[in-house]
């Protein structure tokens, strides 16, 4: 058994998401009711109390208006003392009366406020930190820092190591399962923690000129399946979002520990370390209830989920750490370049679907079984794009990873009319029938080999009107070279002597969002060994092949990024290909022939354009 690694974060947020209006039972708007307040404190009161009556230690974010009540505060001092908790200091829960009279906004998250105020906001936030407890924070966070924000705090406040950063997969998903008013898009980032780079907080360093100075962890740890496929927002290891997310029947949840479980397996995939973090606010425990669950019921399952991880801490399957023991160990236990991995299975509707997810600093990607293994997430990490937002950056609420591939948003390969949509798969021919990977269901199991993670997917059964094939796939994600290398073998045949058509493609984009991008400026290069052929892109449906091919490569300037595939054995030919407007996409793709017992083997890399 590896090492399950817990961060349990505790804020007393004075004024507490959407809880002001529920309390106010219709009166006007005061953040400083006494009421609010005072509920607020009691539910952070007994967070703690349900934390430390399982053994467990927290860390305390402060927020900048629990910095100005002494009830807080003394109790902050008294369980750093009693129990060990740390004392951190958190950019949510910003607003409170003394913020709104100096800044005349009801903004609240630190991301989306200018250049100018963020720095002011932060040298208020922790100077009053300073001033109330005598030293500065180790730790801090919110649900989303960008670089320019980390990059500052560091610089100022260097005793800053740990953050909750990034909350994943906070997108268009989100925002529309909130209505439509959920206006900041997270998406793009790693799931587990990580060292962000200076450039771009989603993006981890690969060295130490890229290190920010701080680890970063995410803003809940959510179901890698669930989230990915639907709002992400109901499945998370927050005992509340399972409420909220209706996963419960009779007070019990058995999927919150299966969620669990399934964080802590993940130490078979990333050399025996796992971790989770539950961060809960106290307005999630409302007297009022939430999400239709009352009261009685949000405490059980906060009850009830703290006593699970203090199970595991019994059992010595669990170590319980503040957010700066854990940077520190992180620190000490993992290298810049080294992958987080995730063979993720559904556990939620029964499907038996399988993704696996993999990050690095070069790339986040995720191999889709239920598709044959297509890549249907692919960002572009070794870009390392700056891209910086909030007010008068021109980017007010987009603060997402620009993806290359991403099936849930643009398409991939069911689409609705005319096109393509974006997804890497491989379609097989034969005898003018053509099946593409993404109909066949598949499962994988994982292997490492030094440097080498290794996914290998059980072989898939494709039948043409007169030959039946096996084919296996296997994916090789090489450490530290933004590589990974494709196999496609025939493992069986009806026929040996038959000849199939291999076509290993990618159709790809780029964007944030569901909508397209102009896709004018891309450059599509098909090199052979004699010739070289190019399509600057113009929307007019051209396509160029070239036999004997070295490579087949986009240029997409709009993301600084060069993604490129190779062939790796035996001739092939290239092929590129540009949408036009209806389906803005372009293709790049190898072809080769195979028959029994023979394999294709391409490489898909990815660099930084300029």
């Amino acid at each position: 058994m590896g090492k399950f690694i817990l961060n349990i974060i505790h804020r007393p947020e004075m004024v507490p998401e959407y809880a002001e209006k529920i309390t106010g039972h219709g009166k006007k708007e005061d953040i400083s009711r006494k009421s609010l307040l005072t509920e607020s404190l009691d539910i952070f009161k007994l967070q703690q109390e349900i934390a430390h009556e399982n053994g467990l230690k927290t860390t305390i974010q402060m927020t900048y208006s629990s910095l100005f009540n002494e009830e807080a505060i003394e109790l902050a001092k008294e369980h750093h003392e009693k129990y060990g908790d740390e004392i951190g200091l958190t950019l949510l829960g910003l607003p409170c009366k003394e913020f709104r009279e100096k800044y005349k906004t009801k903004d609240f998250c630190i991301w989306m406020f200018s250049p100018e105020d963020k720095k002011s906001i932060v040298n208020d936030v922790f100077e009053k930190f300073y001033e109330v407890f005598g030293f500065y924070p180790e730790s801090t966070g919110s649900y989303y820092m960008d670089a320019e924000l980390i990059n500052y705090i560091k610089e100022k406040y260097p005793t800053v190591k740990c953050a909750v950063a990034s909350c994943w997969e906070e997108g268009p998903k989100a925002y529309r399962t909130c209505n439509n008013s959920w206006y900041t898009f997270l998406d793009g980032g790693p799931w587990n923690p990580w060292i962000p780079s200076k450039q771009n907080t989603h993006a981890p360093a690969a060295n130490e000129s890229e290190d920010s100075g701080i680890v970063a962890i995410p803003h809940l740890s959510r179901d890698l399946l669930a989230c990915f496929d639907g709002n992400g927002s109901n499945f998370g290891t927050h005992p509340q979002n399972v409420l909220r997310g209706m996963i419960y029947k009779d007070g019990e949840y058995p999927y919150l520990y299966n969620l669990i479980d399934q964080y802590r397996s993940l130490e078979k995939y990333n050399n025996g370390f796992a971790y989770n973090m539950m961060f809960v606010g106290p307005g999630w425990m409302n007297k009022m209830g939430r999400w239709e669950a009352p009261y009685e019921l949000l405490v059980k399952s906060y009850r009830d989920g703290m006593a699970y991880y203090a199970s595991l801490k019994r059992k010595g399957e669990l170590v319980d750490m503040t957010m700066s023991e854990f940077a520190d160990w992180f620190r000490d236990n993992k290298s810049y370049t080294e992958p987080q991995c995730a063979l993720w299975k559904d556990i939620l509707y029964g499907s038996e679907k399988q993704l696996f997810w993999y990050a690095d600093p070069f790339m986040r990607t995720c191999v889709d079984m239920n598709q044959g293994g297509a890549l249907i997430d692919l960002r572009p990490y070794v870009a390392k794009l700056e891209r910086p937002v909030g007010i008068d950056t021109g980017n007010v609420h987009d603060a997402s990873y620009p993806y290359l591939i991403q099936s849930m948003y643009r398409a991939g390969y069911f689409t609705h009319y005319a096109g393509e949509g974006s997804i890497k798969s491989c379609k097989i021919s034969y005898k003018g029938e053509e099946v593409d990977l993404c109909l066949c269901r598949t499962k994988a199991r994982f292997t490492q080999d030094g440097k080498d993670r290794i996914l290998t997917l059980d072989p898939v059964d494709i039948e043409f009107s007169d030959l039946t094939i096996k084919l296996a796939s296997t994916f090789t994600f090489t450490e530290n070279t933004g590589e990974i290398r494709i196999s496609r073998k025939i493992t069986e045949s009806s026929n040996p002597e038959a000849k199939v058509t291999v076509n290993e493609y990618m159709t790809a984009c780029y964007g944030t969002t569901e909508y397209p991008e102009d896709m004018t400026g891309i450059r599509l290069i098909c090199k052979g060994e004699n010739e070289t052929k190019g399509i600057d892109y113009r929307y007019r449906c051209r396509e160029e092949t070239v036999e004997r091919v070295v490579f087949v490569q986009a240029v997409v300037p709009q993301v600084n990024t060069r993604v490129t595939m190779m062939p790796l054995n035996g001739e092939m030919t290239g092929y590129i290909r540009e949408g036009y407007a209806f389906s803005p996409m372009y293709t790049l793709g190898l072809t080769t022939e195979l028959s029994k017992n023979e394999e294709m083997i391409t490489c898909l890399r990815l660099e930084k354009a300029d």
